[in-house]
């Protein structure tokens, strides 16, 4: 049984089973509830409303979906075996409870409290020192810093652009970007993350030229490659979208800027390091990177985040596999649109311009929504895909 819940990283990072997430956080969970449709093969989804089940049932007749939705009050009379939201954190665990589901289903206090030192930034810090140890080639610095006054002095050891990290925050979330100089403001926002959280991850911002991701799977202390994620960022560090690419595609485009064997090389050690590492933990873990350049070369930047949950890398790799041709392009979009109604303007304007065509239960091209879209929509998902040649 599976369940979109994209606030889980606040809600870690909160830790309180009486956390509430912000207004924001609630809708796109309502909004986008059935996303796991697209990656639970065919296993239920917790999800409530009319408006999903007439969508759930509108592309059974276009694409093989066969999901079951059940609402939260309906949870116990189901007797789900295992539950696999977005992520899990201690105000999921007591919402579950309440709902009738046997607390030794679920993940304990204990459990909890090491998913949540798991997730947090200061591994990547490490974890990238560790590499650039053994391999010298690989970009990027990382620091953690749990005093004020060391903080400043490092930022204002060297020019240029400079990112703050909140030490458990989601990827893309948690970030200030420091403009040469750090502002009161900014000064003010890092000792309220130290007091907080303990510290503040602070880093130079370098010259990228694209985001990709390395996709594991881990099952306590073995892991397995799950595969390749190119995804789009903006300069916030906020998540714009997945290529939907297959893996051989992505190798051939990162092979532009790197060697293959580097690439594999980085893939075999990080199966190695995160079974080491994270020996305790069972579900996806997604190592986010860059390609950097410097002069005329170019170089991996190989650990720039740790997400230990599922992450939308890992959705656009499943749909790909599971509802596109395997040498199908396109691109999965997560977007937000501020007023009512211009949501459905753009979806309507979408099926128009980019007609989906879909064989044999793959997505050929096309425009295609994976959430309802009505008039008062805010957040949608959906994948355009191109025609391969």
């Amino acid at each position: 049984m599976y369940l979109f819940n994209p606030d889980n990283d606040l809600a870690l990072a909160n830790f309180s089973a009486n956390y509430t997430p912000p207004a924001t956080a609630a809708r796109m969970a309502g909004e986008l509830a059935l996303l796991p449709v697209w990656y639970g093969r065919g296993a239920p989804v917790i999800a409530e409303g009319e408006e999903n089940r007439s969508f759930l049932h509108g592309i059974c007749n276009i694409l093989p979906v066969s999901s079951l939705l059940i609402s939260y009050a309906d949870i116990r009379l189901h007797h789900p075996e295992v539950i696999i939201p977005w992520g899990w954190n201690p105000a999921l665990r007591k919402r579950l409870v309440s709902c009738g589901v046997q607390e030794e289903r679920l993940p304990s206090p204990a459990a909890l409290q090491m998913l949540r030192d798991y997730s947090g930034r200061l591994h990547a810090v490490n974890m990238l020192r560790e590499l650039q140890v053994e391999e010298p080639a690989y970009c990027g610095e990382s620091h953690y810093f749990n005093s004020p006054e060391e903080l400043l002095a490092y930022l204002s050891s060297f020019p240029g652009d400079k990112l703050l990290k909140m030490p458990l925050s989601g990827s893309g979330k948690g970030l200030i970007r420091i403009l040469g100089a750090i502002t009161d403001k900014q000064t003010d926002w890092c000792r309220r993350v130290i007091r907080e959280q303990g510290g503040v991850v602070a880093e130079p911002v370098l010259n990228k030229v694209e985001d990709f991701a390395m996709e594991f799977y881990l099952d306590q202390g073995v892991s397995r490659f799950a595969g390749y994620s190119m995804f789009r960022s903006a300069k916030s560090g906020a998540y714009m979208g997945n290529e939907l690419l297959s893996d051989r595609r992505i190798v051939e485009m990162l092979s532009a800027y790197i060697p293959v064997d580097r690439l594999h090389h980085l893939r075999e050690t990080l199966l190695e390091k995160l079974s080491t590492r994270f020996p305790f933990y069972t579900g996806y873990a997604g190592v986010d990177m860059m390609i950097c350049q410097s002069g005329e070369s170019y170089s991996i930047q190989p650990c720039v985040e740790i997400n230990m949950r599922m992450n939308m890398g890992m959705v656009a790799c499943l749909f790909h596999d599971q509802f596109m041709e395997s040498e199908g392009q396109g691109r999965y979009v997560v977007d937000y649109f501020n007023k009512p109604g211009n949501a459905l303007l753009f979806h309507q304007k979408m099926q128009r311009e980019s007609p989906l065509q879909v064989v044999g239960g793959k997505v050929i091209s096309g425009y295609l929504s994976l959430t309802p879209v009505t008039e008062d929509t805010r957040y949608i998902a959906y994948v355009v895909v191109c025609r391969s040649a």
